[in-house]
């Protein structure tokens, strides 16, 4: 199944800066009041409650989001006259191979601070796992954005209960609901059906326990550099709640429900979005609370010094199929971080550190980079990758790089070794011996790994038409931070 990894993108990281920024410049006065927004929680019952007909906005189709499954249904309904319709496409739908987006209110927003959760009913037409519902996503801010992840689906009417992390941060919401589905089972993956019904924000009054997280609970330590800026919403933000039914329920929550402190605001500061700035050498520790609940967790910070530069690619572009690269005009990526669960850890994407562009991924054991068009590669000779690890440990720095064509009858993959082993070769593994695309990596301190495109008839690689990039650590490897630049295909 196709998951849709829940994130904030740049231009939100940037808009929501610059609102930290500005509100920074005056204090509201104890006399102020906000205005008031309308309370209603209803979102859809037989029909939009308080929002136009055109209240779905689908995420773009240029991403492959399938615009055409979205309606509403009177033969199917939890009750009253009519619910919402949702065919989900299989993954080969020449219209997109999932479905999702927003519902939104185009007025002024709500108050939904008397509420503690978010319900509705569903049923699917078969067993089925949608990956993400929530809300609080309105494709401007996201401020207050809360995700639920592959709630499962039964062919009976079931209600789900999404918590509201802080419901007194809710003062003016617009962003109602948000879901996204794909399909059944591995490419290309078989289309089904589910309703929704009942969509509503209730005062339950029976959520209780709170147990925000954050760094997956663990005490965690990295080491960065002087000048990076990155949002904490990287380090798996969680809250957790006690339904009546007995159950625990996480959610995923954005940054702005947390309260976030420094032990040394000279090393490291982060501002009421969760945007962490590094604006000085030394170590500081990072914690946080929600609704005065502190949260289990913690992210100390060591920083180093300036950010160093990647080394400067010389080939020429004629010769170059560029994937990530400032040095040439790169071709068009679903994402540099696609998230397979439960499976997947590694948390990041692309950054800015002190004007370069960068990915830089934690928590790592493996990360794609998948295509938006099949890449033919014949007559590339080899692969390039700088990679650079804040700090090396002293153990098996061991990774894997593959090559992957997922466009044929049948998947093909070429494979290389890397971080200065030595092992036999054998098939769709590669000679690791040859010094070429052997590396032996320092702290601090970028690589640069070439590694030659071999011949189909050694790996099986269909190189007409490669579409997803894998990195991942094997074997006991303590790989767990990397910066990645200059990735690209070049012919000698």
């Amino acid at each position: 199944m196709k998951t849709i990894k829940y994130k904030y993108t740049k231009a939100t990281f940037l808009l929501l800066l610059l609102l930290s920024i500005t509100s920074c410049e005056r204090e509201l006065s104890d006399k102020a009041e906000f205005a008031n927004y309308g309370t209603t929680g209803d979102i859809f019952i037989d029909a939009p409650v308080g929002l136009t007909d055109q209240f779905f906005v689908s995420f773009d189709p240029a991403g492959g989001a399938n615009t055409e499954g979205f309606g509403t249904d009177e033969s199917v309904t939890y009750q009253g006259e009519s619910a919402i319709r949702i065919d989900v496409p299989a993954g080969d739908d020449v219209n997109g191979g999932y479905i999702g987006g927003i519902f939104v209110d185009r007025g002024v927003g709500r108050n939904l601070t008397g509420y503690d959760a978010l319900t509705f009913w569903a049923k699917g037409s078969t067993t089925a796992t949608v990956g993400l519902v929530g809300f609080g996503t309105d494709f401007i801010e996201d401020k207050y954005a809360v995700g639920l992840e592959n709630i499962k689906l039964s062919t009976d009417w079931r209600k789900y209960t999404i918590p509201i992390p802080d419901a007194s941060k809710l003062i003016q919401e617009k962003g109602m609901f948000i879901f996204s589905a794909g399909g059944i089972g591995t490419f290309p993956e078989m289309g089904y059906t589910f309703w929704m019904d009942e969509l509503k924000f209730e005062k339950l009054g029976n959520i209780g326990q709170p147990q925000p997280a954050m760094a997956s609970g663990e005490d965690r330590v990295e080491t960065k550099f002087l000048g990076d800026q990155f949002s904490m919403a990287d380090y798996s933000l969680r809250q957790t709640f006690n339904l009546a039914s007995g159950i625990n329920q996480t959610v995923i929550a954005a940054p702005s429900y947390f309260s976030f402190s420094s032990s040394d605001i000279e090393v490291a500061r982060v501002n009421e979005s969760g945007i962490v700035s590094l604006v000085g050498s030394g170590s500081a520790k990072i914690t946080a609370s929600i609704a005065g609940v502190s949260v289990a967790g913690s992210l100390t910070l060591n920083v180093a010094g300036g950010f160093p530069v990647a080394p400067a690619p010389t080939l020429a572009a004629s010769n170059v199929i560029s994937i990530f690269s400032d040095a040439y005009t790169d071709v068009a990526v679903n994402y540099y971080n696609g998230f397979w669960q439960p499976y997947q850890t590694t948390l990041g994407g692309e950054i800015t550190i002190d004007g370069q562009n960068v990915l830089n991924y934690t928590n790592f054991n493996f990360v794609g980079t998948q295509l938006t068009a099949p890449l033919d590669i014949s007559e590339m000779t080899h692969f390039s990758i700088d990679i650079l690890m804040p700090e090396v440990l002293a153990t098996d720095i061991d990774m894997l790089i593959v090559l992957k064509n997922e466009n044929a009858t049948e998947t093909t993959l070429q494979q290389q070794r890397i971080g200065g082993q030595t092992y036999q070769w054998s098939t769709q593994t590669g000679d690791i011996n040859d010094t070429e695309s052997n590396a032996t990596f320092e702290g601090g301190v970028w690589k640069t790994i070439k590694i030659p495109i071999r011949p189909t008839a050694e790996t099986g690689l269909d190189k007409t038409g490669v579409n997803l990039i894998i990195i991942e650590r094997i074997k006991s490897s303590n790989v767990t931070e990397l910066h990645i630049d200059n990735l690209y295909f070049y012919k000698e």
